[in-house]
């Protein structure tokens, strides 16, 4: 199989190590300047386990400055690895997945990796053959707030190294959230304001993060004196948000609690309109702090997820179980960030 075209138009196969890359730097020239034989310095990018840690980071160092560019597809050929990584999410439209695809991002550049990004659009049942095409052009997959049932879920376990974000599952290695930590958090600071009766507008009804949520909120507040009103699942969109307004304001609560910011946003707006001060009739608590929460006027109160650092541990989760030297993935804490739709409790107004 041909990897790029020559200047005549004909297929050009594996990098030898004399060849000018693009850059104008060989791999000859690399390894002179790192002082390490050809077959050292080629083993640091097509298998970086088998060099001495130091001579692999002078090696990386000087490539970057020489701006040699090793031939991946070369590389593919001889060793079997691609050096790309597939990252697997629900909806590219919802801002969660942004700060987790650039934190995977920037570490597997880093790396010398690139990133394959497949977007479900919030359809579980595509999932399994996401991976599946996935599997034969990447190294590794990312599963981010993977709603596959649990059988396709060791499925895609068995056909390439998988790292769940925002899942777990016996068995496959996971990236998690601490809701507990964040939902601690808000507990205290509603009782703190006053608020004694709180509702939970959930999300997606096979969502892991919104079945832990929802356990962590039974368990979390009545030990802190608050009730909590379940009130029901939706889409996690701006108009799933929307959609829940009535029901909100039919509960009864001083304060809600949303599934994510994006809902959090489009509920607050519908209740505006419906002529609702916030927070003064309604305190309202986001999830996620993606970047628009500051935007939004009012500013959303929110708990805030490491999304940046969750998508970093799952490429440095993934680097480590390609090189022969897996480390255990990280539980990451949420915590809460107080802006400016939550306040004390006030009952809202007779009808």
């Amino acid at each position: 199989m041909p990897l790029s075209s020559g200047s005549g138009g004909g297929p050009v196969a594996a990098s030898e190590p004399g060849r000018r890359e693009a850059s104008g730097a060989t791999l000859r020239d690399l390894a002179a300047a790192a002082g390490v034989s050809v077959a050292t310095a080629s083993r640091a990018f097509s298998r970086p386990e088998k060099v001495d840690t130091s001579t692999r980071e002078r090696i990386l160092r000087l490539a970057a400055e020489l701006k040699y560019v090793p031939n991946r597809a070369a590389q593919a050929l001889i060793t079997g690895r691609t050096m790309s990584l597939g990252l697997v999410v629900p909806d590219l439209n919802n801002p969660f997945y942004g700060g987790l695809i650039k934190g995977a991002q920037d570490l597997a550049r880093s790396l010398g990796r690139s990133v394959l990004i497949a977007d479900t659009d919030e359809d579980p049942d595509v999932e399994l053959s996401i991976v599946e095409h996935l599997a034969q052009r990447t190294d590794a997959v990312v599963l981010c707030s993977s709603r596959m049932p649990d059988a396709d879920l060791e499925r895609a376990n068995r056909l390439c190294p998988v790292v769940l974000v925002n899942r777990e599952h016996a068995g496959v290695p996971a990236v998690t959230f601490d809701s507990d930590s964040g939902v601690r958090e808000a507990a205290v600071h509603l009782r703190a304001l006053g608020h004694r009766r709180v509702g939970y507008v959930g999300g997606p009804v096979l969502s892991f993060s919104d079945a832990a949520r929802s356990a962590s909120l039974g368990q979390v507040f009545p030990e802190h004196g608050l009730e909590v009103v379940l009130l029901g699942n939706h889409e996690p969109t701006f108009e799933g948000g929307r959609r829940a307004a009535d029901r909100v304001l039919l509960a009864d609560v001083t304060a809600v609690m949303v599934y994510n910011d994006v809902m959090a946003m489009g509920l607050v707006g519908r209740l505006l309109g419906y002529g609702l001060e916030i927070p003064r009739e309604l305190s309202v608590i986001g999830w996620d702090d993606i970047e628009f929460s500051e935007m939004f006027t009012p500013a959303l109160t929110t708990i805030r997820v490491p999304r940046a650092e969750a998508g970093r541990a799952a490429v440095e989760y993934l680097e480590s179980a390609l090189t022969g030297h897996p480390i255990a993935p990280p539980r990451l804490e949420t915590r809460l960030v107080f802006r400016q739709t939550t306040a004390r409790a006030h009952r809202r107004r007779a009808e």
